[in-house]
C-alpha cells in the first residue's frame, strides 16, 4: 500500500465515528442548531451592513429587527429543549479556531 492509501484507511482513529446511541439525537441537534446559528449570525451582520449603508427603509428595518429577535428566541428555546448552552454550538475547528465568533 502506498502512503496515501495508508493515510486514508478507515481503520485510522481520525476516521472512526464514536456514535453513542444515547447521545446521537443530542449530537445531531447540536450540529443542526450550530448551522442555523451560523446562518442567523450571517444574516444579522448583513442586515447591520445594509442599515449602515442606508439601503433599508424604516419599515424594512422594523420587520428585520422583529424577525431576528423571534429567531433568536426560537434558538434559545431549542437550545433549552436539547439541554444545550449557546457555547455548545461553537464548534472547535482545531487550528482554525472556533466556527462562531466569541462574544
Amino acid at each position: 500500500m502506498d502512503g496515501l492509501a495508508e493515510s486514508l484507511q478507515v481503520d485510522s482513529p481520525r476516521w472512526r465515528i464514536a456514535a453513542d446511541p444515547d447521545t446521537v439525537e443530542r449530537d445531531l441537534s447540536r450540529l443542526v442548531l450550530t448551522l442555523v446559528e451560523l446562518v442567523r449570525q450571517l444574516v444579522e451582520r448583513q442586515c447591520v451592513r445594509r442599515m449602515e449603508q442606508d439601503s433599508l427603509t424604516d419599515e424594512q428595518i422594523e420587520v428585520l429587527g422583529v424577525t431576528l429577535m423571534r429567531l433568536e428566541g426560537a434558538m434559545a428555546d431549542l437550545c433549552e429543549r436539547f439541554d444545550l448552552a449557546p457555547e455548545d454550538l461553537n464548534l472547535d475547528l482545531g487550528p482554525l479556531g472556533t466556527l462562531l465568533p466569541t462574544q
